[in-house]
């Protein structure tokens, strides 16, 4: 079949460097030589010499899953070869952490990211009881990591004259050194009487960056089996 029948915008054109780069607005592309890491069941395609294997999180990686809600179910990818990875047509984009630096993030919005990266489950200080959960995912060392949303994120600068407000679904991560408190935008009069459906937010104070997706988190629906 000639490649010509396609167009250009589709075609996978070789990879120029080891590593991730976001493929189109749905995918990522990882050339692997060596190790990386992904969220299991999100690989879509690949070529190469590649194994997939299953990382398991121990038993004290469980409990904390098991007690905070909070986890990432990950595969090692090992070999030479590229690897593309997408998450129900959610929107790509790439995070590159700096050495001495932090990125939270929530555990449903990682697709991949580079093997000298590392992460921890921790609590969201100030959350109180919020849609978004009391605990998130810090990575840090030094690397890219892959992440998804629904539609384009918003990158929401943060200085000490201008905190910002996110709400508790829409928020996907924030940087380093960012403080956040639980903030209530209504009286509980306006409550009692229904409310605008904005009630909470978490509020980010100090200096760096916030990322939040164009849209309140939707119930996760329950694979078929």
């Amino acid at each position: 079949m000639k490649g010509d029948l396609f167009s250009s915008e589709h075609m996978v054109q070789p990879a120029t460097a080891p590593g991730m780069t976001v493929e189109n607005a749905k995918c990522i592309r990882y050339a692997v030589n060596g190790e990386m890491l992904a969220r299991q069941g999100s690989m879509i395609a690949y070529r190469g010499n590649l194994q997939f294997e299953r990382k398991g999180q121990g038993v004290g990686g469980m409990l904390k899953r098991a007690v905070t809600g909070e986890g990432l179910p990950l595969m090692a990818v090992r070999g030479q070869g590229e690897a593309w990875f997408a998450q129900e047509a959610q929107n790509c984009f790439v995070v590159d952490v700096d050495p001495g630096d932090e990125f939270t993030v929530n555990g449903r919005n990682v697709l991949c990211f580079d093997a000298s990266l590392t992460y921890r489950i921790a609590t969201v200080k100030g959350s109180g009881i919020s849609g978004g959960g009391l605990f998130n995912s810090v990575f840090s060392g030094q690397g890219r990591l892959g992440l998804v949303c629904e539609g384009n994120p918003l990158v929401i600068p943060v200085s000490a004259q201008f905190p910002v407000y996110v709400d508790t679904d829409a928020i996907v991560g924030w940087t380093a050194g960012l403080r956040t408190s639980l903030h209530r935008s209504q009286s509980i009069g306006s409550m009692l009487r229904g409310g605008s459906g904005e009630a909470v937010q978490l509020m980010l104070q100090g200096e760096g960056y916030v990322v939040v997706r164009p849209s309140e988190a939707t119930p996760h629906k329950p694979q078929q089996h």
